[in-house]
């Protein structure tokens, strides 16, 4: 529609006393938004310049922080790529979808409703490059269903072979794929991209430290050699002390030990995070460069996030999975050119969780999310005005083999987890102690606490158990058996 249409329709609105949104007007009038959606892997919502790291340089993901709103307190639901993944591919709870990264797969039933199905059925292109790293009944055929066009992009090993002998990152092939398919992409219809990167996963077979732990681009050679990071959070002996035995020998104490047991190795590691992270940022300049050149920067909306957060050696740890705000908190930054200014350049408080994520790509694009979805849209809040009735507290959990499980609630005062097999409870008061040291599930003075969170977190694993999964579990464990 030429802009004049556009505008004509505006005052036809107006006139009729029908004032609508933004985003109620592009649908109208048939100028439905783009949408780019960049997924980092092991990231945790302090490690971007403009969330006041001291060192990390991330340029183009802080310019999108500077012309949108970031999320101070965004959590993931469940703090494990794999899962947390399949979470934002149905609006789920791994409660709710099964899939904890081992066991059973996502049922079809569940991708008939992934947003990128419901994109497509409303005429939307889309793409996915990069780690898929989900388990799908069908296979390969579910991401036939939900993208036009798709090429998983996996580490193991990060630097590709090309035709020619040379090797390529796999985040530098991520940032060729975009851009071919911004590229290719027709004027009559709308986008949906999809950049899931590798970055910042440690290359796990490899724990040489530095590029074989952590392999970055080779454009970031160098890069942050003279800095020699700070000492991680949390470190004095009494964070890990105060750790149940499960946690001391789980596998983020193991993983300790192939990353930041040493003082040396800890500053060769890090180094080489940042510039992966650097590296990642450099590529979504590139991609956001390529819709400006296309003419489609105006009206793409860009979203960023995380898979789960990180423990840098923050108590002693390695890893993800547990309870605590290291592994469960990641950054969100929602950039829409179509923000009115006074609304950019802002920090919001409310909780965030990465089931939101799907609702609020649907909500942009004008498509009725289905009941079965467990996140909010945040667009309103990105308008400005948090609803009344806005959520409190958020559901976490962990059910993956090999690491403890847990479920819990993180609330805005009070955090509790409940490590049900072994048969531990974890209460902290974020008010006193926020960098939860304290566990205060044995205190009698806050046994009414403790029951209050106890009853919360069961609401949410009654509300969220699903008969038709926990059949499908069973099923399949049978299946693996015989």
């Amino acid at each position: 529609m030429e802009r004049r249409d556009f505008l004509k329709t505006c005052v036809a609105a107006a006139a009729s006393g029908v004032m609508l949104s933004n985003r109620e007007m592009n649908v109208k009038v048939g100028r439905r938004p783009n949408v780019l959606f960049v997924l980092v892997d092991d990231q945790r919502n302090d490690s971007l310049g403009c969330a006041g790291h001291p060192f990390i340089q991330t340029p183009n993901v802080d310019r999108l922080a500077r012309n949108g709103v970031r999320f101070e307190n965004m959590f993931v639901s469940t703090s494990i790529c794999m899962a947390s993944r399949a979470c934002i591919f149905t609006g789920l709870t791994e409660r709710s979808h099964g899939y904890t990264g081992g066991g059973s797969p996502v049922i079809s039933k569940d991708i008939d409703t992934s947003f990128p199905v419901l994109l497509r059925k409303e005429g939307y292109r889309t793409g996915f490059f990069g780690k898929q790293h989900v388990r799908f009944v069908d296979g390969a055929g579910e991401m036939d269903r939900m993208f036009d066009t798709h090429e998983v992009i996996f580490r193991n090993p990060y630097f590709k072979q090309q035709p020619d002998g040379s090797l390529r990152h796999t985040a530098e092939l991520i940032g060729d794929r975009s851009i071919e398919f911004l590229e290719s992409q027709p004027d009559d219809k709308p986008f949906f991209l999809y950049m899931s990167f590798n970055i910042s996963h440690a290359e796990d077979k490899d724990k040489e430290p530095g590029i074989g732990h952590f392999p970055w681009p080779k454009a970031e050679d160098g890069m942050y050699e003279n800095i020699q990071p700070s000492e991680p959070d949390l470190s004095a002996p009494e964070y890990f002390d105060c750790q149940p035995d499960f946690m001391k020998e789980s596998t983020n104490r193991e993983r300790f030990f192939w990353r930041w047991d040493t003082p040396e190795k800890y500053a060769t590691n890090m180094r080489a995070y940042y510039r992966m992270l650097t590296g990642m940022d450099r590529i979504v300049g590139r991609v956001t460069k390529a819709l400006e050149e296309n003419g489609m920067a105006d009206n793409t909306i860009v979203i960023y996030s995380a898979d789960n957060g990180y423990y840098m050696g923050n108590r002693g740890f390695a890893g993800k999975w547990t309870h605590f705000d290291e592994s469960l908190r990641v950054p969100l930054i929602i950039y829409d050119p179509r923000m009115p200014k006074n609304n950019r350049n802002r920090v919001a408080q409310p909780m965030a969780l990465n089931l939101d994520i799907t609702s609020t790509i649907l909500d942009e694009c004008g498509i009725e999310e289905p009941s079965k979805y467990q996140g909010r849209s945040l667009v309103p809040i990105l308008n400005g005005k948090t609803p009344s009735n806005w959520r409190k507290d958020v559901y976490n959990e962990h059910h993956k083999d090999k690491q403890p499980k847990w479920y819990g609630v993180r609330g805005q005062r009070y955090t509790y987890a409940n490590y049900y097999e072994e048969n531990t409870e974890l209460l902290y008061d974020l008010e006193t102690d926020p960098t939860q040291l304290h566990n205060l599930a044995d205190k009698p003075e806050h046994k009414a606490v403790l029951a209050e969170m106890r009853d919360r977190s069961r609401e949410y694993v009654e509300m969220y158990t699903r008969p038709e999964i926990e059949e499908h579990k069973k099923r399949w464990e049978l299946k693996k058996k015989t």
